[in-house]
């Protein structure tokens, strides 16, 4: 992708080619050095630059990565932490990822999945090897090379994570499909170790052998608790690698295969019975007290709401999921359970509720009236949207044809030629760069005390109001303070 305007034409010794690509984290460049060599060049977000603690972090986290050696994995290169903002620099890798890679020609199979099983491993074994964690790994930061697939991204996502305050209120739910049980819930495991590597391993070899992943379902939150609550999904994936899966997929850290022990049965050169091969339960008898308590439901809703939880599972799926779980009271009457209270905004964002975007500070709200993004009193169905979450971003689908099962419009970005900003039109519900937004928490709140957020497009910019133009843009702003925000306002069940 070409620069864009404000993008830097060098970095330190590298000049910078073009765009790779944007996320949550920061920008990825092409650069090459005064060799000729090309890189790929992280340059986090300028928030980050601000936080002196975040900047120690990121120079002890790049320290330890540029430590792990070029098993499967793209080398660390090169570092500035005292950049404004800080950058990262690692050996470019010309290929698809596993997400491109089965997108286009569908799962994998035979000796092509072994490789893709050995090499993860291969590249795990040497990360946590170097004392690192990987946190992050999935799909897309799987890539297709010239002698086998290289793992990216390893060991600079701690950083990110701690620096809680910067992130995106559903930052975490960008990969929620690999993360281990202990991402959510202490009661799996109190600390994040490389045994969530191990289980985001088996995510990503099921992925790669059927095409989804093992916990898949409607949403983020409901993923979420299948992941904690539920068995894998294995069917398709072919013997013995669909034990070595099911294993890495244990919910319990202790209870997971280390890289090392992955490797080494891949290779053939485990020789012992494999202590983690999972457990078959046997219930206990009918009058048997349980072994432990079960975890309340008010609690699993914490852990819920945590990754932008789904209220709709907790006000029915969720409590009924866990009813079999609870004890009886002596007298043998099913204890009463009472869904916790919802809250409208985490249901907004889950996609259960109606809302209207509304302008902070100001009686006016959006609505798509026609082709185009306009500006209303807030009344009518012409004014309110609905969120599909789409991983770590949203659809925002209109509602003003009154019914929700009607045919779909959604927001989306209009390119024209030549001009920087790209007006916010209406546009087929269809997941693409132009129809695909983030919802990003200010901090701030409007003068009713409600959280604003700002609406952005990871390819064009941030949504801003025009009025000279009467328009609504997406276009760059520089910095992010400097993008319009916005009320979420609700409006009631859909």
């Amino acid at each position: 992708m070409p620069l864009r305007p404000g993008d830097p034409l060098r970095l330190g010794r590298y000049e910078i080619l073009g765009r790779l690509g944007q996320g949550g984290m920061g920008t990825v460049f092409l650069a090459r050095d005064a060799d000729d060599i090309r890189v790929a060049i992280k340059m986090v977000r300028p928030e980050y630059a601000d936080d002196p603690e975040f900047r120690g972090r990121f120079r002890s986290e790049v320290t330890r990565a540029q430590q792990v050696p070029p098993f499967s994995t793209a080398a660390v290169l090169d570092a500035d932490p005292s950049h404004d903002p800080p950058y990262l620099v690692v050996e470019y890798v010309d290929g698809p990822s596993l997400t491109s890679y089965v997108h286009e020609r569908g799962p994998l199979s035979g000796p092509a999945l072994d490789s893709v099983a050995v090499g993860i491993a291969t590249a795990l074994t040497a990360i946590h090897g170097a004392g690192v964690i990987h946190r992050d790994l999935k799909p897309g930061n799987v890539l297709f090379a010239l002698g086998g697939i290289k793992v990216i991204d390893f060991g600079i996502a701690r950083a990110f994570e701690a620096t809680s305050r910067h992130t995106r209120t559903d930052q975490m739910v960008g990969t929620v499909a690999y993360m281990a049980p202990e991402r959510f819930d202490p009661e799996y495991g109190q600390d994040v170790t490389s045994a969530a590597d191990v289980f985001a391993w088996g995510a990503v070899v099921a992925y790669a052998a059927t095409g989804r992943t093992p916990f898949s379902a409607d949403s983020p939150a409901a993923t979420a608790v299948r992941i904690l609550t539920q068995p894998p999904d294995t069917r398709g994936i072919p013997e013995p690698l669909r034990g070595l899966v099911e294993g890495a997929l244990a919910k319990y850290p202790e209870q997971r295969p280390t890289a090392r022990e992955l490797l080494d049965t891949l290779l053939g050169s485990q020789t012992t019975p494999v202590r983690w091969s999972p457990a078959v339960v046997v219930p206990p008898p009918h009058d048997a007290p349980p072994a432990s308590p079960p975890r309340p439901p008010r609690r699993l809703r914490r852990v819920v709401l945590a990754v932008g939880a789904a209220v709709v599972l907790l006000t029915g799926g969720l409590v009924g999921l866990h009813r079999s779980k609870l004890v009886e009271p002596s007298g043998g009457k099913a204890p009463v359970v009472s869904a916790a209270p919802v809250d409208p905004l985490t249901a907004i964002l889950a996609g259960n509720r109606r809302f209207s975007i509304q302008f902070a500070g100001a009686d006016r709200y959006f609505m798509l009236d026609g082709s185009e993004l306009e500006v209303s009193d807030g009344t009518g169905s012409k004014s309110q949207f609905v969120l599909q979450p789409v991983g770590v971003d949203y659809l925002i689908k209109s509602l003003g044809n009154e019914s929700y099962a009607g045919p779909e419009s959604c927001l989306g970005v209009k390119i024209l030629p030549d001009e920087e900003a790209a007006p916010a039109v209406s546009a087929p519900c269809t997941p693409t760069k132009a129809t695909l937004f983030s919802m990003s928490e200010t901090g701030k709140k409007d003068k009713k005390g409600r959280p604003t957020y700002r609406i952005g497009n990871d390819e064009y910019g941030w949504l801003l109001w025009d009025a000279d133009a009467k328009r609504s843009d997406v276009t760059e702003v520089g910095e992010p303070q400097f993008a319009d925000q916005y009320t979420l306002v609700d409006r009631g069940e859909i």
